[in-house]
């Protein structure tokens, strides 16, 4: 048996085994406080680590694939919750580590940073070396199931809590290739250990994306909770992708109206830095760009986004130049600026570097000097070969940045309009905004509320010494499909954004970027009804903070309140429901077998609750329920946005039909 390398050549079975061995293994230090601070490790113990840790052992077959051994890995959700995961590369080393003298897959199993990764003649780039390795799943799992499929052989080794219960042994012959893994979670480590398909497939999809010609299964056997959603049997999705990134960004951009057909491509190598890039252009008037370095999504950008930026504006300037369009814009006195050329842009970049340097709060911002030039390179050849090429093409692009120049003016001039507008109002703060007495931003929340009723009783029940109230009249309009400056024509949006203390247009350049140094508040709390015009108001102000003001989210700043559907007595018993099951589990526990011994009052909106049970119940920070809004999946809170917010109407009727506890869709 012989397999391709990444160079296409072909290697034996020997050489690959003796190109892969003990030796390649290095050690960094032990795994003695993952189980004492798990959280250090993988972020935190709810559903966001519990998903980590299927993406860190993906992580070690996706190194696999890199390197040019792996074409196809297999996720399963067993029907006990636990997760395996089986790829076809060469199998984690079983031969004697020099150094520790034991199996090199029990080093790899139980020693944090350890693995072939760190050695450059087994990986020249690694993905999971930005993680903390598959020791660390190991030390989560009250069990884990490790086999190797090599030589012909099956090589196994079992754990609890990250601790071997024997030597690596042989257990049997194989054709097969590769390493299995099966984890089970530690129940007393984790708040939950029920793994969500969508969340995990939204991972799969974006890794099948990011790497052409890999083949990524995922397959869910609770049959009990596929019965729920009306499938029989297994839940079963394959990923794959022959065009890559050209796939990917015609998928982000699919719920959107294209300027033209083409996605502009490239893949090379510079400097020894694979470069992948695809470029779209849409009728929107925001910018998506979505990067990542060895599969990992740079969701702060970095060095490569930069060298990307630098390119687009320096090759479509000179374009516009050449063809006379800043020289009317100029006449008009519209200066151009770099986030013109990128308005309506959607494009993912993908960089492979040997030694990534990460910074920034999370982690996620590329800091090699040298990726930047490398990309700036690449990225201005392939432009101006583009637009040489196809002049129709870039004519429309040209066209496009003209035009949102000229919007940008208009949203200045908007925004002076309305601050000219509103001399007497406290600083240029709303007139409705009930603000607090504490002027310490780190202490001071708002609740942006819908409607007068609703703001009056918040207004009431608040504790005025540190949240502010700002009602809202029913539904904002819908930033998605509007151009930029109309939402400072608007005056529900320009009142949030004043209030905030959120800044826009502070340079030359009138940038979109928002300013936050004069933030006022360090939480923003959306609070509506719980129905389903609440949550249509819920969804028109997330789309505005993530188009508008992202970093927000980024942050982990802005929150939906959870007020209650019921409220049930039962005598002297008084209980708020928040839920349906809320509600039965509270009839179970007091309604002595009937409904009609309880009285159960239900909530239809804020405004039905007098100020004390809304303070109660949805405002005091000791016994509320708040929902973070969080960005998982940049490029999948992209495509769903534009899904739900766009103008297309059957991906939206299908999403709502999926995913609505409720259904009243009106299209």
């Amino acid at each position: 048996m012989s397999e391709l390398n990444i160079n296409g050549s072909t290697l034996s079975d020997q050489e690959i085994d003796e190109s892969y061995s003990a030796n390649n293994i290095q050690v960094l230090e032990g795994l003695e406080a993952v189980r004492k601070r798990p959280a250090m490790y993988i972020g935190d113990i709810s559903e966001k680590g519990l998903h980590h840790l299927v993406y860190e052992v993906v992580d070690n077959s996706i190194d696999e694939a890199l390197a040019g051994f792996c074409t196809h890995i297999e996720v399963t959700i067993n029907e006990d919750n636990s997760i395996t995961v089986q790829d076809n590369g060469r199998g984690i080393p079983v031969d004697m580590h020099e150094k520790e003298h034991r199996s090199a897959l029990e080093v790899v199993m139980t020693v944090l940073h350890a693995g072939g990764k760190f050695d450059k003649g087994s990986y020249k780039v690694s993905g999971g070396l930005h993680g903390v390795g598959v020791s660390c799943v190991n030390g989560l799992s009250s069990k884990m199931i490790s086999q190797v499929f090599r030589d012909g052989k099956i090589y196994q080794q079992e754990y609890s809590c990250g601790k071997p219960l024997y030597d690596v042994k042989e257990v049997g012959v194989t054709d097969l290739r590769g390493t299995r893994q099966q984890f089970w979670p530690d129940k007393t480590i984790f708040t939950t250990t029920v793994y969500k398909f969508d969340i995990l497939a939204n991972r799969m999809r974006e890794l099948a994306y990011l790497n052409a010609g890999l083949r990524i299964s995922l397959t869910d056997k609770r049959k009990n909770l596929n019965a729920e959603l009306g499938i029989e049997g297994d839940r079963k999705e394959t990923f794959y992708s022959e065009g890559g990134l050209k796939d990917f960004v015609r998928y982000i951009d699919s719920t959107r109206t294209h300027l033209f057909d083409d996605v502009i491509y490239l893949n090379t190598e510079k400097g020894e830095t694979p470069i992948e890039i695809a470029i779209m252009y849409n009728t929107s008037y925001s910018e998506n760009i979505h990067s990542y370095v060895n599969n990992i999504n740079t969701i702060e950008g970095g060095t490569h986004l930069a060298g990307f930026r630098s390119a687009l504006t320096r090759v479509l300037k000179k374009y516009a130049e050449d063809s006379k369009v800043i020289e009317k814009l100029e006449k008009q006195k519209v200066e151009i600026s770099g986030e013109d050329f990128r308005e309506g842009l959607t494009a993912v970049i993908s960089v492979k570097v040997a030694e990534p340097q990460f910074e920034g709060q999370t982690k996620t911002k590329l800091g090699n000097s040298e990726v930047a030039g490398a990309v700036n390179q690449a990225a201005g050849e392939a432009l101006t070969n583009y637009l040489e090429e196809h002049p129709k093409e870039a004519k429309m692009i040209i066209d496009k940045v003209a035009l949102a120049a000229t919007a940008r003016v208009a949203a200045r001039k908007a925004r002076e309009s309305v601050q000219r507008k509103n001399p007497m109002t406290g600083g240029g703060l709303p007139g409705k905004l009930a603000d607090c007495s504490d002027r310490d931003a780190a202490n001071c929340e708002m609740f942006i509320v819908e409607g007068d009723s609703a703001g009056g009783s918040a207004k009431q029940g608040r504790d005025r010494h540190f949240q502010a109230i700002l009602p809202i009249r029913g539904k904002i309009f819908n930033v998605e499909r509007v151009m930029w400056h109309k939402a400072f024509e608007h005056e529900e949006v320009n009142n949030i954004i004043q209030a905030l203390g959120v800044r826009f247009g502070l340079n030359a350049e009138d940038t979109k970027e928002a300013n936050y140094d004069k933030l006022r508040y360090y939480k923003t709390i959306i609070m509506t009804d719980a129905d389903v015009d609440g949550s249509h108001i819920d969804t028109l102000l997330m789309t505005l903070f993530f188009r508008y003001m992202p970093q927000l989210i980024r942050d982990g700043r802005l929150y939906i309140a959870t007020p209650p559907l019921y409220l049930c007595t039962k005598g002297k018993v008084r209980e708020y429901c928040y839920t349906e099951a809320d509600r039965m589990r509270f009839i179970e526990r007091y309604g002595e077998g009937t409904e009609n011994n309880i009285h159960t009052q239900r909530y239809k909106g804020l405004g039905e609750m007098n100020p004390e049970q809304l303070w109660e119940t949805t405002m005091n920070p000791a016994t509320r329920l708040l929902k973070q809004v969080t960005i998982e999946d940049a490029a999948e809170a992209d495509y769903t946005f534009s899904m739900l917010m766009g103008d297309d109407v059957g991906p939206r009727r299908e999403f709502i039909e999926k995913n609505a506890t409720y259904a009243n869709i009106d299209a």
